[in-house]
């Protein structure tokens, strides 16, 4: 019987159109943007200025303390200007403009980096090559991870979980990566083994996926610490505490972190990086981006320098359709709505998803009928309908003592609302508040 999360969890349909389209790569645009906040932490520190040369690679921005990261240029080009940009997010940050040098054919000509097996360095070296490389997690969160492999305060981890479940509907970028770059990842997942010293690792995925789990289980073979965990589908099921219940059945208490039960938790694509970051000495300047949705001409999977403008890659896939209604960074289900598609893709970018008018209508919002069906299946054992009230009514403590922090935005409450109420909205800005509440307090 394939495993899952025993809390909650929802059925969307996953309209994985994408999963048969082989990764391409995006033609390098003539200027990117890169902005410096691009991680959970304190944004990095600008080290270049207006008019300076960089070459691809080079660390434009130096980590801004612990939890920080450093960013690197994706192209060799010329620094335009230091700016405050739209992001993903909404709202202006600050962002590097350059402009990339059109006679310079290491813009052109991806380097060819053929599989290295062979692991040379110890673990300090391992753990500064990914600080230096700048790499954060891949699957959304972008929580830097060198602070995440950091195990200097004497916690016990016996196991690394790969994270490829990839449950959020449309997206595909994590399932083409894993059928075809498997040797790598496993590499990579030995680098990691190597350097925290544990002799076990799982790779979740979902049973959706059954080719990127009969090539993981081959890749696999060759080294029997490594093994392939085959699971039920069930959305959030890709959320680090859900992972990790469903494949060992350990709880992440209230508040806590994977570490405190033993477990490091990664991102395939994040393990991707850190194979060309610790074997290749490459920093984290692209990533792999699904640009999807029902309407569009050629929906793909795409290799995209980080800093590229998203109109770049909608216009790759046939521009936007008539009867557009949003365009959303992420999938349905946890993506946000871009304001415009100059907005860069980033290192959390893992997808570009193009709604139509007749999906993305809302309709008409009513009375909360009392049917539970939100605290049913919430994952995190939440009440999202009292969530919602406390927030709307500004009843922002009292939501604190009700852990609307613990909730995880999966918004699996909302999708199985009859009454149509917007629960995560809410139970966002709530959050939202509670948080700067917290940080005031302390």
């Amino acid at each position: 019987m394939l495993k899952t999360f025993p809390k909650g969890g929802i059925h969307p349909a996953e309209n994985k159109i994408t999963s048969a389209k082989a990764i391409k790569r995006l033609a390098v645009p003539k200027v990117v943007y890169v902005p410096i906040a691009q991680h959970i932490g304190i944004p990095s520190e600008i080290i270049v200025d207006r008019k300076d040369k960089v070459k691809i690679g080079q660390v434009i921005a130096k980590s801004g303390g612990y939890v920080s990261s450093n960013i690197h240029s994706p192209v060799a080009g010329t620094v335009t200007k230091l700016d405050m940009i739209v992001d993903s997010s909404g709202y202006k940050k600050q962002c590097i403009v350059i402009r990339t040098d059109q006679k310079d054919e290491s813009n052109f000509q991806e380097p060819e980096f053929p599989l290295n097996r062979e692991i040379t360095m110890d673990q300090k070296d391992i753990l500064q090559h990914i600080t230096d490389s700048g790499i954060v997690g891949l699957g959304g969160a972008t929580f830097p991870s060198h602070v995440k492999l950091d195990l200097r305060n004497d916690n016990k981890v016996d196991c690394l979980i790969i994270n490829g479940v990839e449950c959020e509907p449309y997206l595909t970028a994590d399932h083409r990566l894993m059928l075809e770059k498997a040797d790598e990842i496993i590499v990579g997942i030995q680098i990691l083994m190597h350097a925290l010293h544990i002799n076990r690792a799982v790779i979740g995925i979902e049973n959706n996926k059954k080719d990127a789990i009969r090539v993981l289980k081959k890749a696999a073979k060759l080294d029997s610490r490594i093994k392939v965990a085959a699971l039920r589908v069930k959305y959030p099921q890709g959320s680090e505490k859900q992972l990790i219940k469903a494949i060992l059945n350990r709880e992440v208490p209230m508040g806590g972190l994977p570490m405190d039960v033993g477990v490091i938790v990664h991102n395939v694509g994040t393990i991707f990086a850190i194979y060309q970051a610790v074997q290749h000495d490459r920093p984290l300047i692209e990533r792999v981006v699904t640009v999807t949705g029902k309407k569009l001409k050629d929906p793909s999977n795409f290799w995209v320098k980080i800093g590229t403008p998203v109109k770049d890659l909608v216009e790759e896939v046939g521009g936007v359709p008539e009867g557009t209604r949003k365009i959303v960074n992420g999938g349905p289900m946890m993506g946000k709505a871009l304001k415009d598609t100059d907005v860069p893709i980033t290192k959390g970018t893992s997808g570009i998803l193009v709604i139509s008018e007749d999906e993305a209508s809302r309709q008409q919002t009513k009375p909360c009928i009392r049917c539970s069906n939100c605290i049913f299946v919430c994952p995190m054992g939440l009440e999202p309908n009292l969530l919602m009230d406390l927030s709307e009514k500004g009843f922002y403590e009292r939501a604190g003592t009700e852990d609307i922090m613990t909730c995880i935005e999966c918004g699996s409450c909302s999708y199985v609302c009859p009454s149509h109420r917007p629960l995560l909205d809410y139970i966002r800005f709530g959050k939202s508040i509670v948080k700067k509440l917290q940080v005031a307090e302390n």
